[in-house]
């Protein structure tokens, strides 16, 4: 049996199991940080719940000019471009939770508004307006569309109330596609880092918040160590919380890449989970240990914070209870909450 047609076989199941996500997870052990509960009452709505709009900023060839739907596709644009997303939010009410099961919850509404070339970075941290921003920076087999929603559940689920932002990165939405992704997540480095260099420029301050998931953890990992070298601690101190869940990276490259953070690997918050299926199969795939499925203990050794939810996903995949547990999405909270001081 050929190397190729394991790899096949090894992406087809990741295809099968991600069909069965949608199963929700049977409730284990709490999901802790060893930091507490918050004490305080949740916030009862999301600034994106009260302005659901959500920038964009993208390394995807836009469709169309002005662009149309699915206005970016998996194709690798010529630098960064900015978006105003105009989303619409989901139906609140019981029979709209109802229907939620069948039609999804956020969606995208509109795009008015789009910039491409040297100033996408700088319209970004101009209509971010200075205040705390949420960057979540999506994993493999994406389209925009869904990382985009994505996005929003995550801002929306923690009850976030600064500006609601995405990376989004030229993922071929395909199963079969591993290669192609994992190669236009890294070719967005520099796009990325471009980005934060001018969100961390913006003289009328804000934290900058990262919630990456999977492989596009390595893509953020990779940014914040050339951030870091570049920019220097002047624009690591405007980062708040970096959240890497469930991170696709051989654990040997991210124990080498965190060493190079020095005293910003306070900032990192690991969700972790031994028993999540899509990191195993990635395993096979690539070939050692994934940062996301080590032990905890060797983890916390190379001096991030860890919140082991292995003992509580139930379901056939747990790669994705971040978007979905209310404990999980705790974690997240408290982490921007340390990084903002609170």
């Amino acid at each position: 049996m050929s190397s190729h047609t394991v790899s096949r076989r090894a992406l087809l199941r990741i295809g099968a199991l991600a069909g069965a996500a949608g199963l929700a997870p049977s409730l284990g052990a709490c999901v802790t940080d060893d930091l507490g509960a918050s004490g305080s009452l949740p916030e009862k709505q999301s600034a994106l719940d009260v302005m659901p709009v959500l920038l964009v900023a993208t390394t995807r060839k836009p469709v169309g000019t002005p662009p149309r739907p699915p206005y970016f596709n998996s194709e690798r644009g010529r630098g960064l471009s900015f978006a105003e997303v105009r989303l619409s939010p989901p139906d609140r009410s019981l029979l709209g939770k109802v229907s939620a099961v069948i039609t999804g919850d956020w969606t995208i509404g509109a795009v008015p508004k789009t910039e491409t070339g040297p100033a996408a970075a700088e319209a970004f941290a101009q209509a971010a307006l200075g205040r705390d921003v949420l960057i979540y920076v999506h994993g493999y087999r994406e389209s925009f569309e869904s990382a985009a929603v994505s996005a929003a559940r995550l801002s929306d689920g923690i009850r976030f109330r600064g500006v609601s932002g995405l990376f989004t990165w030229p993922s071929a939405a395909a199963t079969l596609d591993y290669n192609y992704d994992r190669e236009s997540a890294l070719w967005s480095r520099d796009a990325f880092e471009d980005l934060l260099k001018a969100l961390a420029a913006s003289p009328s301050g804000g934290r900058i918040n990262i919630v990456a998931h999977s492989m596009g953890t390595l893509l953020t990992l990779e940014t914040i160590r050339m951030l870091r070298a570049e920019a220097g601690e002047a624009a690591m101190s405007r980062i708040g919380a970096v959240v890497l869940a469930a991170p696709d990276i051989d654990f040997d490259l991210f124990s080498n890449g965190v060493a190079r953070l020095g005293p910003d690997v306070s900032k990192i918050t690991v969700i972790s989970s031994t028993n999540d299926r899509a990191l195993e199969l990635s395993a096979a795939l690539a070939g050692g240990v994934r940062a996301g499925a080590a032990d905890r203990a060797k983890l916390e050794a190379l001096g991030v914070r860890v919140a082991d939810a292995s003992d509580y996903g139930g379901g056939l995949i747990n790669h994705d209870l971040f978007l979905s547990n209310p404990e999980v999405q705790g974690v997240v909270k408290r982490a921007i909450a340390r990084g903002a001081g609170v």
